[in-house]
């Protein structure tokens, strides 16, 4: 029980750079969707902020001070 080679057939799909409507969808009544999921998750995104822009200036009002620490 040998075994036969199997001829495949590739198919090959591409988009034509002339092409211009390839994702219509997603950008049909963006502010409208960005506007319903943030007034949505609003809370959750202050959560997830309010953490790094506080870290942030932190970490920048640290490293003015310490600028400033080493200049007299």
């Amino acid at each position: 029980m040998g075994k036969q080679p199997v001829k495949l057939k590739a198919v090959v799909y591409a988009l034509s750079p002339f092409q211009q409507k390839i994702m219509p969808g997603l950008w049909k009544d963006l502010p409208e969707k960005i506007h319903h999921k943030v007034s949505e998750n609003w809370i959750s995104t202050i959560l997830l902020l309010a953490p790094v822009i506080g870290t942030y200036s932190y970490a920048q009002h640290f490293k003015e001070q310490e600028k400033l620490e080493h200049r007299f």
